[in-house]
């Protein structure tokens, strides 16, 4: 579908001009307004929650679908030759060669990058030989193509570090804020504690120091360290001048980060770069804003795609628009579609020429754009269609699958579907869990509890007996590992904790020592005093004397007082990038399983007065060490220390480059397990970063059929990658006009390199043939037509969108379903520089509690913002408001707008936040993200922002502003304006008007309006707070109890929900004297879910006690309560207590109770003139305590209220009314 980005760039000096003449209409418009498997079991599911137990599959009623419990063992050797090295140079640039993990050279070079042709280019100027991302046009060969998305995707992965190291570099004594940009994580100093021999690699676990950060942080919603970031180390005192050591995080386990000091394990990029010295400082330094982890598999998936054949290369690098029908098809074009048909029409539908003789979309039950998009996805061996917000892509999705696994045969490899999001993975993959029990869910971190959960790879295999075949490779370098294992641990006993000295045969043995030099320790009178002569390390001991002192570890636990950092990042965000990464259970959220070797110096020798070569010298010219001076003797067992650690650290290497060797062969020997279990599936799902990592053991199926979800906010070699060589039909469902991909260096984003476009989009940009869905089923109208600047005219309403049964007004909102609160209140940043603005937060806030008090379900409600800084503010105000902090109330989900994608909800409040004197809108200037925005409600939208800045900053904003101000073509059939300074209310009971226009504004009301609420409480008494839409048994009644204490017969002094006692007599109903004030009646009472408001007899609907009736009532409130309170008192005094008082104020009550208004503080909402400048609300609703009609401009009962009032009002500014 065209959109924006479609039509043709204009001159400079036309937008210039086009510019200048929206912003003065704005201007004119605004001037009457005022202000994230088991290491052995399981690698393919390294990173998913997948260790259950023994699980049993679900029955199946059908007996030919339901799994064995033993299988004939299938292998394969294709997953062996897949990470076999090339016999044969590969033809192309130097890219193939790269190593996985970047080179310290690459990291070290200051501020710049490293094209493909090794020269030193400058990103951040915008001159590079970096070749763009070809948005228009072919590529000129398969080789361009791979290399330009393999040069740009590792530049978009490494470049944050290196300008993270340069910026170290530069300024080595900064702390972590005072960097440029805010997102350098430094640490500092850092410890090497333990050596970890994991099947899944070599690892060591380091203790590090928060001293430059200066505050602690919240692991579990930081984005630091997580699993799968590029860290670079560096000696302390050398700090990144010389010296650069790369690593990946291997395990973040929380309980090891919640320890002073905090800890975690790494993975070192190269075998030759291992450190095992406990006492080596160093210093670590990471790019927040980077996580290496989600690209380094996509580039080995380009560099392996450099040698095999490139299906679909004809249109996806030469662009061809001839596109065909996939091989198979064209073999065989009859189809049953009998899947999408009712039973008794199955006949007519089994044996369809899909290619010739396509049903009517009347038949099938789909709509005609859904139709012709299911043609092309069954058709066309490159299948693209474009899915606005909620025509249905899923659905259509769900559809083509039924068709394709219906008319697979037994022996065919199983179909592909991946997902940019597990959330969208689970979610398709549950529709297709209704009509497909053989499918597998492979990867990634699966929320899902049921079908999905049973349906992992790990449940799959646990439920098969695994035959063990003798000398397999699996149980062969499960050996080899094992026995490495030992003989690297027996190379570290000397510097494990807890052991004595170093013995003086280990040093003879490494050649620190000659064998007279070591004989020469070796002393008959340790075995006089009782001490074995072979005991390790006492030689040693006895020659060093008192010059040996223990070695206490030099870390030491950070003090920050209660300075906590910030969260960082939402936890679902957090959790899908580190989906990919690890193994994660249910019990332990993160842990590297294997044998842990601790590491310590243990003991140290006194410091002497001669320098190493001093010592060297004469260590050289002595064989007897008893010659050697008492004195020096410390600083030379310091010496054998360095050179032990030194030379124990060389053969360490050695053996850690074998050790990596094994574990490469057991994550093959699991993945030819699993590759028999994956084979007899018919479906296989899995994340697009999944299908990366897991490309051999995919490839090894040989698999046909490819679709791809989310295409559109996928970067394009991630896509690259589904082509594997037996391809034959590739479906690419998505929306290049919602979230596009995301880039981690900005500077590739746009022009010049374009690395944010997505294959799906580059397709739609060189007008390949593609499919587009035009029928929308989520959003009312008046939500809809928002979308018009984005989609035009092409998105329309189906039926049900527009019956006011499936989508009814929005409570207490009087038929306004769609609203911009416009404010100027000035943003602010939070200490992440994040932006916020709370005083837009506080009236969200207000907002929500009034609609949940208005008998909305908060699962109902959802609130976006575009940053993660107010996606916290509003978060921490909603749940400490007393109204929606009980445990009773479902919390309220606050997202940001890039997390919410694919996600709908009934009723959507927008904060927009942006609001300064730079007119710098931000991320609200990318269309992408407020086509998003705009498009998740179902029947309730609500913005709050700056609309006069957005408008003038954004042609897109200018149109949603002109919309919802009523200017608009698409504003025909509503005309009542939907912008302005006051929100619109409308009482439920009273149908009365209420408008805010300040958060202090929340206060004055209780749901309701501003009206006395006179209902009848169950204690007889009349409410006397303000209009609330609850019931009213949920009110604690704080008038004067009219009962007698049963022990002295005196009138009860107490309120009425409170337990009767009587002040004279200090005695209480049940004969006691009290000795604590009693508790409440119901001030226990559990908060109830608020049902919609019944109707409430009024006091002049009732009958009962005259002294209760309407005349005393009216005489009370006029003035005679002072008068009563005194008769009171003097009754009270002479012992006869009969009258009885009805009190009127009361003070804000408990949790999860109402805020009661005394007379004193209550004020108006909106004044007659200000009211003025609202929506017309009173068009086309009929009803009302007042007539309308009376009132200037629409505008309701705000005069009135006002009238009689007593203080001092808030003052307004006057402002023309804006339907003038």
């Amino acid at each position: 579908m065209p959109g924006r980005r479609d039509r043709k760039r204009r001159p400079q000096h036309h937008l210039q001009l086009q510019h200048e003449r929206r912003q003065e209409d704005v201007n004119n418009m605004f001037s009457t307004l005022a202000s994230i498997a088991d290491e052995e079991n399981g690698e393919l599911n390294a990173h998913l929650t997948e260790r259950f137990g023994m699980m049993v599959i679900a029955d199946i009623n059908d007996s030919r679908l339901r799994p064995p419990t033993t299988r004939v063992v299938k292998t394969t050797n294709e997953i062996r030759e897949y990470y076999k090295e090339p016999q044969a140079p590969v033809v192309g640039g130097n890219w193939v060669s790269k190593p996985e993990i970047p080179t310290p050279d690459e990291i070290m070079m200051p501020s710049h990058a490293v094209d493909n042709r090794e020269t030193i280019i400058d990103v951040t100027e915008g001159k590079s030989p970096l070749r763009p991302n070809k948005v228009l046009g072919a590529y000129e060969s398969i080789d361009e193509y791979l290399g330009t998305q393999y040069d740009l995707i590792r530049e978009d992965a490494i470049g944050p570090l290196r300008e993270a190291v340069r910026q170290v570099r530069e300024s080595p004594y900064l702390d972590e804020v005072e960097y440029e940009g805010g997102s350098i994580g430094l640490y500092e100093p850092v410890y090497i504690t333990s050596v970890i021999f994991s099947p899944r690699g070599l690892a060591v676990r380091i203790a590090f120091s928060l001293s430059r950060v200066k505050k602690y942080i919240r692991w579990e919603q930081s984005k630091r360290l997580i699993t799968g970031t590029l860290v670079a180390l560096s000696p302390a005192d050398d700090c990144f001048q010389s010296k650069c050591l790369l690593a990946t995080v291997a395990a973040r386990p929380l309980s090891a980060l919640q320890q002073n000091p905090p800890e975690i394990d790494l993975f070192f990029a190269r075998p030759e770069d291992i450190s095992i010295d406990p006492m080596q400082k160093w210093i670590m330094v990471e790019a927040r804003s980077s996580f290496y982890e989600a690209s380094r598999h996509t580039l080995q998936a380009l560099q392996h795609m450099s040698r095999e054949p490139f299906p679909l290369q004809e249109h996806l690098v030469g662009l061809d628009k001839n596109i065909e029908a996939p091989r198979y098809l064209q073999k065989n074009p009859y189809v049953d579609m009998s899947p999408l048909v009712a039973m008794n029409e199955e006949d007519a539908f089994q044996n369809i020429n899909v290619l010739t003789d396509w049903p009517d979309s009347n038949a099938h039950g789909l709509d005609k754009s859904q139709s012709e998009a299911l043609r092309m996805m069954l058709t066309k061996r490159l299948a693209t269609v474009q899915g606005p917000p909620g025509t249905g892509k899923t659905y259509v999705s769900v559809a083509a699958l039924k068709i394709l696994l219906a008319n697979t045969a037994r022996d065919d490899p199983p179909i592909i579907v991946t997902c940019q999001t597990n959330h969208a993975l689970d979610q398709l993959l549950l529709h297709a869990a209704e009509f497909e029990s053989q499918f597998i869910r492979l990867g990634g971190r699966s929320k899902d509890r049921g079908k999905i959960k049973e349906r992992t790879l790990y449940a799959v295999r646990m439920s098969f007996s695994q035959p063990k075949t003798p000398h397999s490779l699996r149980l062969q370098s499960l050996a080899a590992h094992r026995r490495l294992t030992k003989e690297m641990q027996l190379l570290l006993a000397p510097l494990e904790a807890g052991q004595p000295p170093l013995d003086h045969r280990l040093l003879m043995r490494l050649g620190v020592l000659t064998v007279k030099q070591g004989e020469s320790l070796e002393m008959d009178s340790l075995c006089a005093m009782g001490i074995p002569a072979d005991s390790p390390g006492i030689q040693m001991e006895q020659w060093i004397g008192r010059s040996l002192v223990p070695c206490t570890h030099p870390m030491r636990p950070d003090d920050f007082g209660t300075q906590f950092e910030e969260d960082d990042f939402e936890v679902e965000q957090l959790q899908e990038l580190e989906a990919e990464a690890v193994a994660q259970d249910d019990e332990d959220f993160e842990t590297l399983r294997g044998e842990r070797t601790l590491l310590n110096d243990n003991v140290r020798g006194k410091p002497g007065t001669r320098e190493d070569d001093e010592l060297i010298e004469l260590l050289r010219h002595t064989d007897d060490l008893y010659t050697i001076p008492v004195r020096d003797r410390g600083s030379l067992y310091n010496y054998f220390q360095r050179e032990t650690k030194r030379l124990l650290c060389e053969r360490f290497r050695v053996l850690a480059k074998e050790y990596q060797k094994i574990v490469l062969q057991l994550k093959i020997a699991r993945w030819e397990q699993d590759y028999g279990i994956l084979r007899d599936q018919k479906l296989i799902g899995m994340t697009t970063t999944g299908l990366s990592k897991y490309r051999a053991l995919i490839a090894a199926l040989h698999p046909k059929i490819v679709m791809v979800e989310e295409a559109a906010e996928t970067l394009e070699a991630p896509v690259t990658a589904a082509c594997l060589p037996s391809l034959e039909h590739l479906i690419l469902v998505g929306d290049h006009q919602q979230l596009r991909p995301h880039c981690q260096v900005r500077n590739l984003e746009d022009e010049p390199f374009n690395l944010n476009f997505s294959l799906f989009e580059r397709i739609v940009l060189n007008e390949l043939e593609m499919a587009c869905l035009t029928r929308q089923r989520r959003m009312i109208p008046e939500i809809r037509r928002l979308l018009q600047p984005i989609y035009g005219k092409n998105l329309e309403d189906h039926p049900t969108v527009k019956n006011s049964n499936n989508r009814p007004p929005v409570e207490g909102m009087g038929c306004v379903n769609s609203f911009f609160f416009h404010h100027e209140w000035p943003e602010s940043v939070d200490g992440n520089r994040s932006s916020m603005n709370e005083k837009e937060a506080d009236m969200i806030v207000g907002f929500v509690d009034y609609l949940v008090l208005n008998g909305i379900d908060p699962a109902k409600i959802t609130v976006l913002t575009f940053y993660n800084g107010q996606r916290k503010c509003i978060a921490s105000k909603l749940s400490n408001h007393p109204n929606l902090k009980s445990p009773h109330i479902a919390p309220i989900k606050v997202v940001t707008v890039d997390s919410y994608q694919g996600e709908e909800n009934d009723i959507v409040i927008l904060s927009l936040v942006r609001s300064n004197k730079r007119h710098n809108i931000g991320f609200l200037s990318v269309d992408n993200r407020v086509c998003v925005a705009l498009s998740r409600a179902r029947r309730g939208f609500y913005l709050f922002g700056n609309a006069r800045m957005l408008a003038c900053e954004s042609a897109t904003w200018a149109e949603v502003v002109e919309t919802m101000y009523g200017k608009k073509e698409s504003s025909k059939e509503d005309k009542r304006r939907h912008l302005g300074f006051f929100l619109p209310l409308q009482c439920q009971r009273h149908e009365r008007k209420v408008f805010m226009q300040e958060p202090e504004d929340w206060e004055l009301i209780n749901g309701g309006c501003d009206m006395k609420c006179r209902c009848l409480l169950p204690c007889g008494h009349i409410c006397m707070k303000r209009c609330h839409p609850f019931a009213a048994d949920l009110i604690n009644c704080t008038q004067k109890c009219t009962k007698r204490v049963e022990m002295c017969g005196h009138p009860c002094t107490k309120l009425c929900c409170e337990q009767c006692a009587c002040q004279r007599c200090d005695i209480r109903s049940d004969g006691t004297h009290p000795m604590l004030k009693p508790m409440p009646r119901n001030g226990a009472r559990a908060p109830k879910q608020l049902p919609p408001p019944p109707p409430v007899p009024l006091l002049g609907e009732t009958s009962g006690d005259p002294s209760h009736g309407v005349g005393d009532w009216h005489a009370y409130a006029n003035g005679g309560h002072a008068a009563d309170d005194a008769e009171f008192v003097r009754k009270l005094q002479e012992g006869n207590t009969k009258y009885v008082e009805t009190k009127t104020a009361a003070e804000a009550a408990d949790t999860g109770k109402l805020i009661e208004l005394s007379p004193a503080t209550e004020k108006v909402a909106a004044s007659s003139q200000n009211a003025e400048l609202l929506i017309d609300v009173d068009a086309g609703v009929g009803g009302g305590s007042q007539t309308l009609e009376a009132q200037p401009n629409g505008t309701s009962y705000a005069a009135a209220a006002a009238a009689g009032k007593k203080g001092k009002k808030k003052k307004t500014k006057p402002v023309q009314n804006l339907l003038d």
